[in-house]
C-alpha cells in the first residue's frame, strides 16, 4: 500500500551539497508529486519540501539517502491513510 508523505530538508551550505541532493531526488522522480525550494539570501541555507506518494520502503530509501549527504538534515511526515 502506498502512502503520502512530505519530505522536508534543510541544506546548510547548499552550494556544496545541492548537486548530490538533486541527483538523488531525480532518481526517485516517479514518486514525486511536488517540490518547493526556498533559498535564503541572508544565510547559506536552502529549505526544500517534497511531496511524495509511494511504498514506505521507497519513502524510507529516499529519505535515508538524502539524510546521508553531509550538510543535509531531513525530516519526514507520513500520512496514516493508505492508498490502494
Amino acid at each position: 500500500m502506498k502512502r503520502i508523505a512530505v519530505v522536508s530538508a534543510v541544506l546548510d551550505e547548499p552550494h556544496q551539497c545541492q548537486k548530490e541532493f538533486n541527483e538523488i531526488v531525480s532518481a526517485f522522480q516517479g514518486m514525486i508529486k511536488g517540490r518547493m525550494g526556498i533559498p535564503f539570501e541572508e544565510a547559506p541555507v536552502a529549505v526544500i519540501c517534497i511531496t511524495v506518494v509511494g511504498e514506505l520502503d521507497e519513502i524510507n530509501s529516499l529519505t535515508g539517502r538524502l539524510g546521508r549527504i553531509p550538510g543535509v538534515t531531513v525530516k519526514t511526515a507520513v500520512a496514516k491513510t493508505q492508498i490502494p
